[in-house]
């Protein structure tokens, strides 16, 4: 047991450093609720809310009633529970539910054939409960393993759950195997940026149809199988003790606010964000940027924001601009402002030897490194093989990161910043950062790496709203102001249609603003189209005269990401603003991007009604829809806040698809007005201007009118309602940059009344508005 108490005496360690300053210093933890012995394994119980609860299980107390570990960022909250002892076990109740840890007789002398195979640990099982009784979850066992792992002695540690045949799983962050419902599979929940299907995001976060979320609590490589033979099994490649949380809730929406509650809020992101961002892989020169942002309003066409990506610096690791391709980098942010844009710029973790900074960063132990202390430096696969890693671990390490980053780039007028990278890219296994192995902490660095940009932010722009984009996330990454992407997927159809239950599960992960790169990020070299091609590529200039459909395909991928959280184009191809892909396909485009920004009045909205619940606003039907069967694993059409479900066209040559309406509504199609009723399956048209898109029965979208940013104050141009309910919409407005939403104001409600025909308002609209006067009613 030396090796377990050397490992307590530094969890011990880590833990009083309250999480490495990821989160302020707190209060000494409380004591658990319970901390029990069930025949040699130790087991505690330590209650967040009502339904927000801690199991933590070890063969060593002090481990057992350690805080968790990185992510969750709450205070234990054991206000209205109480802990009763009975026959069954230890009993733990609130007003949501109970948790039984199950009595265990002292286990009898083995039979012989038990000297062989009996578990080596003392059992343990957990059942939680309903405030009715009704059995939720079940935790029927639990192991670890020895092993060594770069040269630590460790465990696997793992648990088991009981899975009814009709339970069904969503979540586990981004996995683009292109399934939905995650039952019978093994999910392999580790960073991977060469993943087979597309880059892996592990969020160990796992929400079920069954009222009750799982959050598991160990950042090292896990999998989890989900309903596979009947069990569903999650193990950890790295620890010494089980624990994970359990959140129950009668809609998803409340496992959301306890995942929120439990990890910390999703910021509203500045108004930009839900525009048009611009980028290419990469802009070579302030000349092209600007040109492609002119091109923008000399076209009439709006947009929000520029990103300027990769290789802008004189070397990577310099954390500078090349003055010889972007001589005015100031001058070129105030040229954007003066457009209404606003800009983004990339920024990496990654120093070369040869960088300015590499020999001050490896003297302090601020780099990735070998347990020798050697710097590891590029990566050994892949032609990618230049830089070592910021130790993003070391509060101190990410500190110095920020403060260059605002001195040498946030100084020259850029508002926002793509931390690329993040998973990270140089893979840390059999390496060491400052708090432990990369093997112990392999998918925690998008925590910590965007956590001291967000926290640098907020120190010295404090009325300024943070962004970043993403490329990785773990539990609490939400709350550094992310917009997460699918990283650098193929410019394929096949992998357009991997993204629609990708981000589904993203989102239903905790991680609310997840979107792709708009037509792929690698170089368009697409197979030969099978079906006739529905663009004339005649002038497109975005890709090879040989890829002929993928005017097409980028058309389709516009329609899709016009009804995502975020609208980014981005890609490895000669050109990449709208006007690139040829003669037929700009008209389309354009009419797209005027729809996103009708929408901004609605997307706002609900970008801060996430804000308010945790909830995600791209769903997957399962959450809306709990009581329909033929949802659980549908996962090529969704809802887009609670009116929209869109239904994307992921099939080359396709001019119409099959389109399941769910029961429970009627809905109409947007495009025609038609209405249909729900529990069925149509066909519904999709010529290549039309992606299907339909409305539920009883909602209200505020419409608004055409700006070319949303640096101009937009007004609503209508107020569209779809009768069927009475229902209600709470609008929100402000100006879109500050941090002014966290002290509340702004929001207008929508009421309708389906039986009066009437609509009212609380309040007047943005500049002055009168609601009534605007209200389209649709079908009379």
């Amino acid at each position: 047991m030396a090796m377990v108490s050397a490992r307590r005496r530094a969890l011990a360690k880590w833990a009083g450093a309250a999480a490495f300053a990821l989160v302020p210093a707190v209060a000494a933890q409380a004591a658990p609720l319970g901390s029990l012995d069930r025949n040699g394994s130790h087991v505690s119980i330590e209650p967040y809310a009502p339904n927000i609860v801690r199991v933590t299980i070890a063969v060593d107390r002090d481990l057992a009633d350690a805080p968790p570990g990185p992510g969750p960022n709450a205070k234990p909250d054991a206000a209205g529970w109480s802990h009763s002892t009975d026959a069954s076990g230890d009993v733990f109740t609130s007003s949501a539910l109970s948790l039984t840890v199950n009595a265990q007789a002292w286990p009898k002398a083995p039979s012989q054939m038990e000297r062989y195979f009996a578990p080596s640990l003392p059992p343990v099982s957990v059942s939680v409960k309903g405030a009715d009784g009704h059995l939720i979850t079940q935790m029927n066992g639990w192991e670890m393993a020895p092993h060594t792992v770069a040269g630590e002695k460790t465990f696997k540690v793992g648990a088991s759950f009981a899975a009814p045949l009709d339970e069904h799983y969503y979540g586990l962050g981004q996995n683009q195997e292109g399934k939905l419902d995650l039952r019978g599979r093994t999910i392999d929940c580790r960073h991977n940026y060469d993943a087979p299907a597309g880059e892996t995001v592990c969020v160990p976060f796992m929400v079920t149809n069954k009222g009750y979320g799982i959050v598991w609590d160990n950042p090292s490589a896990t999998t989890v199988s989900p309903g596979l033979h009947n069990s569903t099994h999650w193990q950890s490649d790295v620890g010494e003790r089980v624990s994970f949380f359990v959140i129950t809730g009668a809609t998803t929406d409340e496992l959301y606010a306890g995942y929120t509650k439990l990890t910390g809020k999703t910021p509203l992101p500045p108004k930009a964000a839900f525009g048009l961002i611009q980028s290419k892989a990469r802009y070579e020169s302030q000349a092209e940027l600007l040109g492609v942002a002119e091109g923008y309003r000399s076209r009439g066409y709006p947009l929000d924001v520029m990103v300027l990506d990769w290789f802008y610096w004189t070397r990577m690791g310099q954390l500078d601009i090349d003055r010889t391709y972007f001589p005015d980098p100031a001058g070129m942010t105030a040229k954007l402002k003066g457009l209404g844009m606003r800009s983004i710029i990339s920024v990496w973790p990654r120093f070369e030897k040869e960088s300015r900074y590499f020999d001050m960063l490896a003297a302090k132990g601020w780099l990735l490194h070998d347990t020798d202390g050697t710097v590891v430096d590029g990566l050994p696969i892949r032609a990618d093989r230049a830089g070592a890693l910021l130790d993003s671990t070391n509060p101190d390490a990410r500190g110095w990161f920020w403060g260059k980053i605002r001195d040498n780039i946030a100084s020259q007028g850029f508002d926002w910043f793509w931390l690329d990278e993040t998973e990270p890219d140089l893979v840390p296994d059999g390496h060491q950062f400052s708090i432990g192995s990369g093997d112990r902490y392999h998918n925690l660095f998008p925590l910590v790496h965007t956590s001291g940009v967000a926290e640098g932010s907020a120190k010295d722009r404090p009325d300024f709203r943070n962004l970043i984009l993403c490329r990785a996330a773990y539990l609490g990454t939400q709350r550094n102001g992310c917009l997460f992407w699918s990283s650098d997927v193929q410019a394929t159809w096949e992998a357009l249609k991997r993204q629609v239950p990708t981000g589904l599960n993203f989102t239903a992960s905790g991680m609310a603003y997840w979107s792709s790169d708009t037509g792929g990020w690698q170089n368009p070299a697409g197979p030969k189209a099978e079906h006739p091609v529905l663009l004339d590529p005649a002038g497109a200039t975005a890709m090879a005269p040989s890829y002929a459909d993928y005017p097409e395909l980028f058309v389709r991928w516009f329609q899709y990401n016009t009804f995502t959280p975020t609208l980014r184009i981005h890609g490895q191809r000669p050109g990449t603003a709208i006007w690139e892909y040829g003669k037929a396909a700009e008209p389309v485009l354009a009419q797209y991007l005027k729809l996103r920004y009708a929408l901004i009045p609605y997307l706002y909205a609900m970008g801060h009604q996430t804000y308010t619940t945790g909830a995600p606003f791209m769903r997957g039907l399962f959450m809306d829809f709990p009581n329909d069967p033929k949802v659980a694993d549908l996962g090529d059409e969704y809802m887009f806040g609670p009116a929209f479900l869109v239904a994307p066209v992921t099939e080359q040559g396709a001019t119409s698809r099959s389109v399941y309406l769910p029961a429970g509504a009627d809905w109409y199609d947007y495009w025609t007005n038609e209405r249909h009723a729900g529990g069925q399956t149509i066909t519904a048209a999709a010529p290549i201007d039309k992606i299907p898109l339909f409305v539920r029965a009883g909602s209200i979208v505020p419409m608004g009118a055409q700006v070319p940013s949303t640096a101009t104050r937009q007004k609503l141009d209508s107020i569209r309602v779809y009768p069927g309910r009475s229902t209600s919409f709470t609008l929100y407005d402000d100006d879109g940059v500050s941090n002014a939403y966290r002290k509340g104001g702004g929001a207008t409600v929508l009421r309708w009344d389906d039986a009066s025909g009437r609509l009212t308002a609380s309040g007047k609209l943005t500049g002055g508005q009168d609601a009534a006067a605007l209200v389209s009613v649709v079908g009379r």
